[in-house]
C-alpha cells in the first residue's frame, strides 16, 4: 500500500559512508531486557552511541533493532515524535546534501534501487529526520547518516507496524 503522495524533501538521510557494516545473527532485531523504568511502553528510544534502537514494550522489555545513525558532525539528541507514516516514499535530497553530491537528482521516486529512504519511512516532527529503511544494508551499525536513523528494511517494516503517528521518539547518546 502506497501511502505517500509527495517527495520526503529535506529529510537529511543519504548514504555518507558506504563502509563495511553488515548484520550478524547478533545484530538481528529481538526481544530484550529494558529496564529504564522512566520511559513508558510505546515509546522509541534511539541510543546513538550503541547504535540501537528500541521499541519498549513495557513490562521490562523491548524489541531491540541495529540501526545506522548520524555522522559525527550529524548526530543529534532530543526528544520529538512521528509525525508521518510513508511506505516507498519517494525523496527529494535536502539542501546541505544536494551540496554534498551535487549529482544526486531532484527526486528519487519510492521503489527505485536507488531510494535511500528504502521501504518506508517514519517522519520527526520538525520535518528534517525520519526513521527509515535503506537501500544499503551493510550500512547498518554504523555512524553514516545526514542525521536519520537507518534501518534493515524488514525493520523498519515490523516497526511501522508497532508504531502510529504520535509515538514519542527520544534520541539519547
Amino acid at each position: 500500500m502506497r501511502q505517500l503522495v509527495r517527495p520526503l524533501a529535506g529529510m537529511a538521510c543519504v548514504v555518507a559512508v558506504a563502509g563495511l557494516f553488515g548484520a550478524s545473527p547478533l545484530e538481528a532485531r529481538e526481544v530484550v531486557a529494558f529496564r529504564d523504568t522512566s520511559v513508558s511502553a510505546g515509546t522509541v528510544v534511539v541510543r546513538t552511541g550503541e547504535r540501537r534502537l528500541y521499541y519498549v514494550m513495557g513490562d521490562g522489555r523491548a524489541v531491540r533493532y541495529p540501526v545506522g545513525v548520524g555522522m559525527a558532525s550529524k548526530q543529534w539528541t532530543g526528544k520529538t515524535r512521528i509525525d508521518g507514516k510513508y511506505v516507498q516514499p519517494a525523496w527529494s535530497p535536502p539542501k546541505e546534501v544536494k551540496r554534498d553530491k551535487p549529482s544526486l537528482p531532484d527526486v528519487i521516486p519510492g521503489g527505485s534501487p536507488r531510494n535511500p529512504m528504502g521501504a518506508a519511512a517514519l517522519t520527526l516532527a520538525g520535518g528534517e529526520y525520519a526513521i527509515h529503511g535503506t537501500n544499503v544494508p551493510r550500512s547498518i551499525g554504523g555512524f553514516v547518516s545526514y542525521g536519520c536513523i537507518r534501518m534493515f528494511n524488514q525493520d523498519v517494516v515490523d516497526l511501522y507496524s508497532r508504531v502510529s503517528v504520535g509515538t514519542t521518539v527520544m534520541v539519547v547518546r
